[in-house]
């Protein structure tokens, strides 16, 4: 948009940013005459005009009688700085010796912070915060709400940084209903934030109905003959504890974060600057509702199906459960991979996917690991329940208490557990459903696999209860049964050969010893949780479906 601007700079290479420091400086009172003091007259300062044509015609005007090569920069107010030079070294070196003086004399004016902002893209939820206050049903409520709002499944990111949770203890009706720091945010967080109120005393809904009523005012006061674009909100401060940001996916939530972390620091300065001021509501809507701007946001013309939905995945490093996780990621949802395994952290390690070490034995595991699920993507409406483990083949009559045992706490009250504590969350969730992954050993039992089968048919039996029990609150329950997927770490090359010599058969018949005559993959597996968790089981719950290539035994 700035296109013809650069165009007129008498220079090859110009760097334009919107650099915090110099952008505090400008959004404070009488920004203009510390800014003067700051540069003198080697930068030319403009003051502040709709970006795009009108400003490179103003720019054309105010430097007909400019000699370039007196000046260092230009400051555009309330909007970023320019650097120019017919080298680009020697450009972005001059951003940054003028961005320097910046951070200088804001030190040196009083406008320092006495908390850090810590890196922007880290998760917080990994330290111990305020975070733990707060009611994670109640993050849930407030993105159940906005989603609905915003009429599609919505990422909330939740941050609870020390500059967050400094922010929102500050007088944040003054502060954060002025305005963003630079005009371009607006497309990316509107012209002001929701503020929510303690969790207990006010309902969100109320709080978000009174922001939608405050932004389609602000829309009749100054449109002309645009069209009303989607009111939600895309930020929320949480009085006097955190702030969240909503996107349909978790790279527009993070990237809205990132906005709001530099903000964040730039408007406190600014408050110890002076006092911050942003611009008017109707130069912030001029850039809102422009055409250039709103082109950015629509390079993407449709969404994934399960774009702003999150899953949760057990045991996920490996296997069936690597196949799902990945596959649910790539088709739009936020995953969180649960696994015994340590390397699970290190496998999924992204903005929409993250691994967490969890022993689904342990409660208090499981809770944990809803939590990090909540703060880092605000709900949960996919579970896929498919840890288990194959305990060694003993007849009845010799089956140890220890095997028993372990089959018992894994494949069975491992699974009522998760379903425990995520239950609550499910309720509050967007087209919510459980995905059990349990084994052909329930319909069709083998000699030596009590333990094993027994779990199974329990887990069948529970999910059975938990179709009747969820219904009423929209929450699907579906079932599946696979057998022989032979792409795991289970199944190496000496156990199939093994096997298949067991049978008098090679390995590929073996492998294929099915109605269809097929073989079964983990992908195969993830396709059929994918339809379990989406639009094609948007109208059942309570069934089972065996994913096996067909088992005479089973038909």
């Amino acid at each position: 948009v700035e296109a013809i601007l650069h165009a007129l700079i008498p220079f090859k290479f110009v760097d334009h940013t919107h650099t915090d420091a110099v952008v505090t400086i400008t959004n404070t009172e009488g920004g203009e005459d510390k800014i003067k003091e700051l540069y003198g007259d080697k930068v030319l300062i403009i003051p502040y005009i709709m970006p795009g044509f009108v400003l490179a015609k103003l720019i054309y005007d105010m430097t007909r009688d400019v000699d370039w090569n007196e000046l260092e920069g230009m400051v555009l107010m309330n909007h970023g700085l320019f650097t120019f030079n017919d080298d680009a070294k020697k450009s972005y070196e001059k951003t940054i010796e003028l961005v320097d003086r910046a951070e200088k004399y804001l030190v040196d004016n009083g406008a320092e912070l006495s908390f850090p902002r810590e890196s922007v893209g880290t998760s917080s939820v990994h330290s111990s915060s305020n975070a733990s206050a707060l009611e994670l049903q109640e993050l849930a409520k407030i993105r159940k709400e906005v989603s609905t709002l915003k009429g599609h499944a919505t990422i909330s990111i939740l941050n609870d940084s020390s500059l967050a949770c400094g922010f929102a203890n500050e007088d944040i009706q003054k502060i954060a209903t002025q305005g963003p720091l630079t005009p371009d945010h607006v497309i990316r967080t509107k012209r002001i934030p929701a503020i929510l109120t303690a969790f207990s005393s006010t309902s969100p809904e109320v709080e978000l109905k009174a922001y939608i009523d405050e932004y389609e005012q602000y829309f009749q006061n100054n449109k002309t003959n645009e069209t009303l674009l989607n009111p939600a909100p895309n930020f929320a401060i949480l009085k006097n504890r955190a702030t969240l940001s909503f996107g349909k996916n978790a790279k527009e939530a993070n990237i809205i974060k990132d906005i709001n972390e530099h903000s964040f620091e730039a408007i406190l300065k600014a408050e110890k600057l002076g006092g911050y001021k942003a611009l008017s509501a109707k130069h912030i809507f001029e850039v809102e509702y422009w055409s250039l701007e709103q082109a950015k946001l629509k390079k993407a013309t449709s969404s994934p199906e399960f774009s702003g939905k999150v899953a949760l995945v057990t045991g996920g490093a490996s296997g069936i459960g690597l196949a799902i996780a990945k596959m649910l990621n790539s088709r739009g949802c936020a995953v969180v991979v649960l696994d015994l395994n340590l390397e699970v952290e290190n496998i999924f390690n992204k903005a929409d996917m993250i691994g967490v070490k969890c022993d689904l034995t342990s409660s208090d595991d499981i809770k944990n690991a809803v939590s990090k699920t909540v703060k880092n993507f605000g709900g949960i409406d996919i579970v896929v329940s498919n840890a288990g483990i194959f305990t060694p083949s003993e007849n009845l009559d010799s089956l140890s208490d220890e095997n028993w045992e372990k089959s018992m706490n894994i494949n069975l009250t491992a699974h009522q557990k998760l379903i425990r504590e995520t239950a609550p969350f499910l309720k509050l969730g967007i087209d919510p459903a459980i995905v059990m992954v349990a084994s052909k050993n329930f319909p069709a039992p083998g000699k030596g696999a009590a333990a094993y089968s027994v779990a199974k048919a329990g887990q069948t039996q529970l999910a059975r209860i938990a179709a009747l029990e969820l219904g009423e609150f929209g929450v699907r329950v579906n079932t599946l049964h696979p057998h022989a997927v032979f792409d795991t770490s289970l199944w190496t090359d000496e156990v199939l050969e093994s096997r298949a010599k067991a049978y008098g058969m090679s390995v590929e018949e073996y492998k294929t010893n099915n109605v269809l005559r097929t073989e079964i993959k983990s992908d195969n597996v993830a396709e059929l949780v994918c339809a379990m968790a989406g639009k094609v089981f948007a109208k059942t719950t309570g069934s089972q479906v065996a994913i096996d290539g067909g088992s005479d035994r089973i038909i």
